[in-house]
């Protein structure tokens, strides 16, 4: 089973008002998916993003922003470039197809020793 990561992507600091607080302590962070198997690991070009308050420690919803954290979360989503979407093999995943690639071969080249 792969596990999955979220990973960070950019953090940034916000002065604008906590609509929960009043205070001007919020972290805008974007997180980007990782998975981790046995055979390769795999990044996504699936993108999340989470507002927090440092202050009152409450997560902040789209539904309760204001049109400045609109306009914020806006500019910083932009300047988020995700990594591209890739798969990269592990060495488990390498010596597998070796290993079944001389099987193969051992086995054909029996094969074609039997019928000469």
């Amino acid at each position: 089973m792969a596990k999955e990561k979220m990973v960070v992507l950019k953090e940034a600091d916000l002065t604008n008002n906590c609509p929960e607080c009043f205070n001007q302590e919020l972290k805008l962070t974007f997180y980007q998916k990782h998975s981790y198997g046995r055979l390769f690991d795999r990044t996504t070009k699936d993108l999340t993003h989470e507002i927090k308050c440092t202050k009152c420690n409450s997560l902040i919803y789209p539904v309760t922003w204001t049109e400045d954290i609109e306009r914020v979360y806006d500019y910083y989503r932009r300047m988020a470039t995700p990594e591209k979407a890739t798969i990269r093999f592990t060495t488990l995943f390498y010596i597998l197809v070796l290993l079944l690639t001389s099987v193969i071969g051992i086995g054909a080249y029996f094969i074609i020793q039997t019928f000469i």
